[in-house]
Parts: C-alpha cells; sequence; structure tokens
C-alpha cells in the first residue's frame, strides 16, 4: 500500500509553505491534493497582489531578502519594528487576537519571508500602492513594502515550481472528501477525482484548503441576512469542506465566525473573481475621496487610518446599506492618486465636469440629496493643515455627523469621477482552533493526532478587521510550522 509521510490539502500560499517545510524535516514523500484544476489552482493566494506584511528594523533586514536591493537618499524603506506589527494587530482587533498566535506570527513573520526567498521565491519592492513621492523621497507607508515579483498569479507559479523541484507530487481535480480514522489517529483521506472515490493514507494530514467565503449557505449562516450577495474576490472553490471534514472529527472551532475580510468591490463584477482581471475588482483608494449610500449620505470615516487598515472592514459597511451598494466620488486633484484598478476598462464608473451633473449620473442614487451631502461636505474641509498621503495628517472634517479624520480634501475641481461599488468578501475569520505547533484541538481542547490546520482555516487570529498584507504572512508562518511538525509523524 502506498503511504505518504503528509498530505496537504489546498494548493496556495499556506498549502505549499507546509509542503515545503516538511521536506525540510525530513518527509520523504509529500502530496499536495487540490479540488481546482491546474489552472485555477492556488487558492485565494492567486487572487492577491502578493504582499506580504513582516517585521523589520533596517534596510538590512531588506536587503536579507532582496540582495540587489540599493540604498539611496531617494527612497525611504522606513523600519516595522515587532511592536509595531504586534500593536497593528491588537488595534485593528479591537484587542480579541490569540495573543499567543499573534506573537507567532509577528516573532516569526521576517524569517518565514527570508526562508522564502532562500528557497527561490522573489521578492520585490511595492511601488504605487505603498509610497508616495514627499519632497523628492520616495516614503513607504503602513507596514506594507515588500510584494511577490508577478503578484499573485507569480506567488502560486513560483512557489509551485519550488515544491515540484523538491520532489513534492501534486495531484490536482482531487476533492477531499472525508478524513480517515483509525484508533483514535489519522491516517488518509477519501477523496474524489473525475466522479471517482478513493482512499489515499498518509502518516499526517494538513488542511490548508481555505474558508467558507465562497459558500454561499454558510456565509447566510454565519454572517448573516445579505451575505448570499456579497461578491467573491477570489477562488469559487473555498466552500467550508475543510472545516467540515474537520468538525466531523471533533475539531473545536476558534475565532470570529461572524468576520470576515471584505472590501469595496466594483458594483457589476462577476459572483467569482475573474482570473484575468483578479484584484483589480477592488476600489481602495477611497481615502482620497468620500463615499455615498443610494440615500445619498456618507456612511463611514474614509480617513479613518491608513488604508492598509480599514479597507478589509469597509467591505461589509456597505452590505448593510440600502440596496448594498454605494458610489465612490473624487475630483481630479485626486484623481492620479488612484489605484490601477480604477482604470480598468470593466470599471463602474461616471465622469462629469460639474458636480451637479454627476450627481444625476450615480444610478439609484438621491441625487439631490447627495448634492447636498458634497456641499455640506466642501464647507466642513478644514484649510489649515496641509495635505499629506503618507501619514494621518489630521486634515479633517469639522461639525459633520460622520467627520473625515484625515485627508479630507474639498471635492471641488472637475472633472469628478464616481465608482461604484458593492461588498467583495475575500476570506473568512472563523477556523480550527491549534496549539504551538499547529494540531488541530478537538472539543476538550486535546489534540487530533495526525491532523494539522494552516491559512484561513487557523481561528483567532483575526477579529473585525485585518491588516493588509498580513494573511500571506499568516499562511506562510503557520503553514511552515504546521509542515514541520506533521513531518515528524513520518516515523511513527
Amino acid at each position: 500500500m502506498n503511504i505518504y509521510d503528509v498530505i496537504v490539502v489546498g494548493s496556495g500560499n499556506a498549502a505549499l509553505c507546509a509542503a515545503l517545510s516538511a521536506k525540510d524535516a525530513g518527509a520523504k514523500k509529500i502530496l499536495i491534493i487540490e479540488k481546482a484544476s491546474k489552472k485555477e489552482a492556488g487558492g485565494n493566494s492567486r487572487y492577491t497582489n502578493g504582499s506580504y506584511r513582516f517585521a523589520y528594523d533596517n534596510f538590512s533586514d531588506l536587503k536579507k531578502i532582496i540582495p540587489s536591493l540599493k540604498n539611496t537618499k531617494r527612497i525611504d524603506y522606513g523600519k516595522y519594528p515587532k511592536k509595531s506589527f504586534y500593536d497593528d494587530m491588537i488595534k485593528v482587533t479591537k484587542n480579541k487576537t490569540d495573543k499567543n498566535l499573534t506573537k507567532k506570527l509577528v516573532n516569526n513573520s521576517h524569517d518565514v519571508i527570508y526562508w522564502l526567498s532562500k528557497k527561490g521565491l522573489k521578492f520585490v519592492p511595492i511601488k504605487g500602492k505603498q509610497s508616495f513621492v514627499v519632497n523628492g523621497v520616495t516614503k513607504y507607508w503602513g507596514g506594507l513594502t515588500l510584494e511577490v515579483k508577478g503578484q499573485g498569479e507569480g506567488l502560486v507559479k513560483s512557489l509551485t515550481n519550488i515544491v515540484i523541484k523538491n520532489g513534492v507530487e501534486i495531484k490536482y481535480e482531487f476533492a477531499a472528501k472525508k478524513i480517515i480514522k483509525k484508533d483514535n489517529k489519522i491516517v488518509g483521506l477519501k477523496v474524489s477525482h473525475k466522479g471517482k472515490s478513493k482512499d489515499i493514507f498518509c502518516k499526517s494530514v494538513v488542511l490548508a484548503c481555505g474558508g467558507f467565503e465562497a459558500s454561499s449557505k454558510m456565509r447566510t449562516k454565519y454572517l448573516g441576512k445579505g451575505w448570499d450577495k456579497a461578491k467573491v474576490r477570489g477562488t469559487k472553490h473555498n466552500t467550508g469542506d475543510g472545516l467540515n471534514m474537520a468538525f466531523e472529527h471533533g475539531a473545536a472551532s476558534y475565532g470570529e465566525w461572524s468576520g470576515c475580510h471584505a472590501v469595496f468591490h466594483d458594483m457589476n463584477g462577476p459572483k467569482f473573481s475573474d482570473l484575468k482581471i483578479a484584484a483589480k475588482y477592488r476600489k481602495i483608494s477611497y481615502p482620497w475621496g468620500i463615499v455615498i449610500n443610494a440615500n445619498g449620505e456618507r456612511f463611514v470615516d474614509e480617513g479613518e487610518d491608513l488604508r492598509n487598515y480599514t479597507y478589509a472592514k469597509f467591505g461589509r459597511e456597505v452590505i448593510k446599506q440600502p440596496k448594498q451598494f454605494a458610489w465612490q466620488i473624487f475630483d481630479q486633484k485626486v484623481r492620479p492618486m488612484l489605484y490601477s484598478e480604477y482604470d480598468v476598462k470593466t470599471a463602474t464608473k461616471v465622469k462629469a465636469n460639474t458636480i451637479e451633473e454627476l450627481v444625476k449620473k450615480l444610478k439609484g442614487v438621491n441625487s439631490k440629496k447627495a448634492l447636498s451631502t458634497i456641499k455640506k461636505y466642501n464647507s466642513s474641509v478644514s484649510s489649515e493643515i496641509k495635505f499629506n498621503p503618507t501619514i494621518k495628517d489630521g486634515k479633517k472634517t469639522i461639525g459633520l455627523k460622520i467627520n473625515k479624520t484625515n485627508w479630507a480634501n474639498k471635492i471641488d475641481t472637475g472633472p469628478y469621477y464616481a465608482y461604484g461599488v458593492t461588498c467583495g468578501i475575500t476570506f473568512t475569520f472563523g477556523g480550527l482552533k491549534v496549539n504551538n505547533q499547529c494540531e488541530v484541538l478537538n472539543r476538550r481542547n486535546k489534540p487530533i493526532k495526525g491532523l494539522f490546520a494552516a491559512g484561513e482555516m487557523v481561528g483567532g487570529i483575526f477579529y473585525v478587521n485585518y491588516p493588509g498584507g498580513s494573511g500571506l504572512t499568516s499562511g506562510a508562518v503557520f503553514g511552515r510550522i504546521a509542515g514541520q511538525h506533521a513531518a515528524k509523524l513520518r516515523n511513527i
């Protein structure tokens, strides 16, 4: 009988890191199974920008990852100490994150990126999205500095090739259906391949096959009313399969099951993201303008914090609005600052030379109220503080029901632009409970021998909100830990 040392379920960032780590730890026979086709493989990682949030103290820490990186006076890469990363996690989760898991995430963040770079994954500085030129110096901001060359597509392709070169076997269109357990230990998986069922045996299983964001039924059950209508920003294959398989064997659920990463997403985007466009359906340059709902009213503080710390929660706010849509409004002063996804041909947008003309073009919006909202916003903008996009500049409005607390520029220079948005869900926060070795725990808080979890399936890390880029880092950190400890069972 063919018995694998480790079987990894999933083929995204966390799964690939788990397989690579298991190889490092001495496992000889490692199998990755993926229910999607090779073309659609890679989970949500394929749809990302390939950005990893990690702690670094100075330029030398970045140069370890990119040896060719040049240190010039015209570029300020700044620093992002472990304390800053940890504090950001505490802040955005409102102190609900599992402190033990977060410390592991933060303390291992730089090392795991360095490990990936040594394995052959190529990183580059994030240009345009995470830096602005101030007084002739390009300044990086918000704790995100590097991304994988080729972004999400490059990440999946490169890391997959690295894994294969390390002797890991991958089977596509193999859907895990059930975990096989014998004598209180995981011994394999029941899978389905092209309509046929078969059993594959192993010493350990790493579940790294995502959350339940692509299941409208589970979204409604756990996230609530209206979530069945959310657009799915990533893969259509993350339907909670791994979670449900683990629950069948008594796994404990953990984390915020009513929470998720959700962003402003193109109003007319497809139900599931298009691989050709991927992340470009998102619309997250809202800090430079205002956002209004169908009633013509603002409903969020667009300048509450740096974009990296608010974009993952504002998608949930639009779900609460009348008819579940909104319009982002900008003028010509800030239009050049918008991310490239605002330029794609498929973007839902309108343009006008006057504000009066613009509001009449906003489909589904009370144009009279929208005009009044914009005028009141303009008259409330403080002109005493200079606009600075690299920091929370304190340029605010005064006297509004919902004030904009940073980057409040008047919308007064034509032409004017508006972009229609709804909610796009990225991933869910609820997952499985794991210990320090990423072993899945049962409801009595005991390890389920031979079962590990990584990636979106690890619960307890993200609550309420999410710092940009921390998802890929979490997948890599806990994938590496899971693979390492799964490999240790090969001789048992």
